[in-house]
């Protein structure tokens, strides 16, 4: 293996790093909700932190890479999608940090009903971003189509809890403050959906050269 396939070697393991500290911190904030655990807060918090290094690790490699070699058009290709990537990757890292201080607060108050619709939406942002880094790595473009059709679950999903919590705060205002925690989770969910899907189309455009970004016809496949 020379310098430079080293160089990308590197780059796509980091990115392999980054999406399961993501994935893991998802999954410690979800737990945190559901468990109503403040310990595990503390440790989203934490590990938070890990993910903004490495994205910055990212960062360097690629212009490490764009600066020592000539680039062909399937190499510029691949180091913006991996910036764009890892973007996406640490921002996942801070909409788990939102739902685990969301959590902090929920804790404080009686339950206020059981967690159905949140921990289905965090599941499948989970499966979004997985089988995401999953098209990544094995040159999988077609796998990143369905990916992005899944995103429409996840919104329906968002629309259909708000609504319920808009019913709860106006016939019982002492659960506006609850109410609101959720729907600022619930919209952390969605977010990690919508990263998950950025990442898949950013995957699609690696492989296959075609940018499907606000493509109507692929968001309704």
């Amino acid at each position: 293996m020379n310098v430079f396939e080293t160089q990308l070697s590197r780059i796509r393991e980091t990115l392999l790093m980054m999406s399961s500290l993501a994935d893991r911190n998802l999954t410690l904030a979800m737990k945190a909700l559901v468990d109503r655990d403040d310990k595990l807060v503390d440790m989203v918090e934490t590990e938070d932190s890990q993910i903004d290094q490495l994205e910055i690790q990212v960062d360097e490699m690629v212009i490490t890479y764009m600066a020592t070699h000539a680039p062909v058009a399937t190499d510029c290709r691949f180091m913006l999608a991996a910036s764009k990537i890892s973007s996406n990757l640490e921002r996942i890292g801070d909409q788990a940090t939102t739902i685990a201080r969301r959590t902090r607060d929920l804790n404080k108050e009686p339950l206020l009903k059981p967690y159905i619709d949140i921990p289905l939406m965090a599941e499948t942002g989970r499966e979004m971003l997985r089988d995401a880094i999953t098209a990544f790595i094995e040159s999988k473009p077609d796998l990143a189509i369905e990916i992005i059709a899944r995103d429409r679950t996840v919104d329906a999903i968002n629309r259909q809890l708000i609504r319920e919590l808009t019913t709860y705060m106006t016939e019982d205002p002492k659960t506006i403050a609850r109410c609101l925690n959720l729907i600022i989770v619930a919209k952390a969910l969605e977010r990690v959906a919508d990263h998950a899907s950025n990442i898949a189309e950013d995957v699609f455009y690696l492989y296959r050269g075609k940018d499907i970004r606000h493509s109507h016809s692929v968001k309704q496949a």
